[in-house]
């Protein structure tokens, strides 16, 4: 029986957005996928089931966009510090095809000619804000000039003859011949900065869209102007982006003013508006229209799926993190396995679905992956865990526990606890029992109520468990030392007992039936004590080339895993050190934050890239 991991499930993390600044999404010419950046990632999406994703995470730097070549086969992305990759889509590994440094300085927007040959891109480089080149050479092919500011936009005639448009904060646009590009005439119709330009799929028309609210249609082969949408104005807002439909006969546009609205070009009137809320964080700043969907992405990440037979409420919105996550848990419920993750900017989110068909019922069925209602914490949550009574506990670093009934998925503030230091982790027992560790506290709870706190330790606590009988917390310190306290009644009495850890403690956990300790430290080490033999030493467990940050049991008793600043995961057993998987590059660039196991063989991960992966583990 060889011991084996693999990837099962990824629940991709959400675009990463900016007020006020535009989301390219990159759509695929066979019609199957669409493309975003987060972080340093570009996220691959199922188009017709989103739940099906792949991450590329090759770049060094935070990317910008992404966009398919016509031909389908490669994929070019650009990043902040103005590097191209051009890679390929049909193998899982993505081999780099080409690099490419066109200019020093943010990539704002990427496009192909029709032939796969040539690619134009643009931004706020330090020497120039654009350039257009061979793909297999790098050789330039053209000129991009005509502009005095970042250019936010560009886009490339895919029938021929070629002609090239770009758009900028200088509130024009620009009309380019070629190949090689030359640099024709401005187009000056806008008074604001000019965010998104495109051309129809036939070539006959294009549109560019601008901060003054307008959207301008030209003619494709002279850059004309024809007409505005709309008249004087097509949205109340600025208008950040355009996709148009496959005919070529109709576009959409997303704005400021929280609307999308779908466009019949030839007539320059709205047929629908999309209302997409009322709160700065559902404004519009991206659209795709690809088959018969149409995309959006709000200011908040969200990613909606428009019914133009009912614009007011979308078919479908992919939610998830935009932000890092930094804490994990898995609770069972009535049959179905529920993952909870706490990210950076204190949201919370729920992803559920039954163990037979995890994606589908995820996705498809229900969308059953969202967020608690009401208001939440305002910061970072650092740690949580379910109790007996279905209660999700959560610690903050904005000084606050908090108690969420999961049947009702609502926060509510009457089970908010506020600590006097902020709370680093905290650990439930049956009956109620939550045992807090602070910064120089530790602090035991009794049915939400703070009912003991110790002080003036001669120690910094650093993590805590409690016995899953309720008699026992655990302690661990900065001291490198394991600290035993009884629970009689209301308060914690020091135990005579302590234990060494390898170095300062980083989390600790006992196993689900009690029999064992697991303690991680900063020297790399796992630690586990043996309950019933009055906590000696049962194994050491060295394997991690950095601090260690989180430990989770295997409901087996037998297997546990740990993750570290190495963004290494390895899953141990109890009774053999060298019996173990290493799941190296779980995350990538980034150390694994939360673990959890669904069943013995499954184990969640989830990271500071705001993704949530589930892995089956085999003994």
């Amino acid at each position: 029986g060889k011991m084996s991991y693999e990837l099962k499930h990824v629940f991709a993390s959400l675009p990463q957005m900016e007020r006020g600044v535009a989301k390219v999404l990159g759509g695929d010419p066979k019609g199957n996928n669409f493309l975003y950046t987060n972080g340093k990632s570009v996220i691959i999406r199922n188009i017709d089931n989103p739940a099906i994703a792949d991450i590329y995470t090759e770049h060094a730097h935070q990317v910008t966009v992404a966009k398919y070549a016509p031909s389908g086969f490669y994929i070019a992305s650009g990043d902040v510090s103005g590097k191209i990759r051009i890679w390929d889509t049909t193998q899982k590994e993505h081999l780099l095809k080409y690099e490419y440094q066109p200019f020093g300085g943010r990539i704002k927007d990427i496009a192909w000619t029709e032939d796969s040959k040539r690619i134009a891109v643009v931004g706020e480089g330090r020497e120039k804000f654009g350039a257009v080149f061979l793909w297999d050479t790098g050789s330039s092919v053209g000129e991009i000039a005509g502009h005095f500011k970042v250019i936010n936009s560009v886009d490339i005639k895919q029938t021929r003859p070629y002609r090239l448009i770009t758009g900028s904060d200088d509130s024009c646009g620009a009309f380019f011949e070629g190949p090689p590009f030359k640099f024709k005439f401005t187009l000056p119709d806008h008074s604001g900065f000019v965010n998104c330009v495109r051309f129809s799929p036939d070539g006959t028309r294009f549109a560019t869209a601008s901060a003054d609210y307008q959207i301008v249609i030209y003619d494709g082969k002279t850059g004309e102007k024809v007409s505005t949408l709309g008249g004087e104005k097509a949205h109340d807002g600025g208008v950040y982006a355009i996709s148009w439909s496959p005919d070529s006969s109709r576009l959409i546009s997303a704005s400021g003013d929280k609307t999308v609205k779908l466009w019949d070009v030839g007539a320059g009137t709205a047929v629908t508006t999309f209302n997409m809320g009322a709160d700065v964080a559902d404004q519009q700043l991206g659209c795709l229209w690809q088959k018969d969907y149409f995309l959006s992405v709000s200011l908040s990440g969200f990613i909606n799926y428009l019914d133009k037979n009912n614009p007011d409420r979308p078919i479908r919105v992919i939610k998830g993190h935009s932000k890092s996550i930094q804490s994990l848990t898995v609770h069972k419920n009535e049959g179905r396995t529920y993952i909870y993750s706490g990210s950076h900017d204190g949201h919370i989110n729920i992803l559920s679905y039954s163990l037979t068909f995890p994606v589908h019922y995820w996705d498809a069925e229900t969308g059953d992956n969202d967020d608690f209602l009401g208001k939440g914490h305002s910061n970072q949550v650092s740690k949580m865990v379910v109790d007996d009574t279905n209660q999700l506990v959560t610690c903050s670093m904005d000084d606050t526990l908090r108690y969420t009934d999961l049947n009702k998925k609502e926060y509510s503030a009457s089970d908010l606890v506020k600590m006097d230091f902020q709370p680093k982790s905290v650990s439930v027992a049956p009956g109620g029992l939550t045992l807090a560790v602070c910064i120089g506290q530790v602090v035991l709870l009794k049915d939400k109520k703070k009912v003991f706190t110790l002080e003036g330790l001669d120690y910094e606590p650093a993590a805590g468990a409690i016995h899953p009988g309720g008699s026992t917390a655990a302690v661990g310190g900065a001291d490198g030392k394991v600290h035993l306290y009884s629970i009689q009644g209301n308060t914690l009495k020091k135990d005579s007992t302590t234990m060494e850890a390898k170095g300062p403690v980083t989390d600790m956990a006992y196993s689900n039936d009690g029999a064992y300790l697991a303690v991680t430290d900063e020297k790399k080490v796992v630690t586990v004590f043996s309950v019933a033999d009055g906590y000696s030493v049962k194994n050491d467990f060295y394997g991690h080339h950095a601090k260690i940050m989180t430990v989770a049991w295997s409901p087996d008793n037998e297997h546990f895993a740990s993750s570290g600043m190495d963004n290494m995961v390895y899953v141990w057993t109890v009774s053999d050190a060298d019996t173990r998987i290493k799941l190296p590059d779980t995350h990538r660039l980034h150390h694994v934050s939360g673990l959890a196991w669904i069943d013995e063989h499954t184990l969640v991960t989830t990271s500071l890239d705001a993704t949530v992966k589930q892995w089956t583990v085999k003994f």
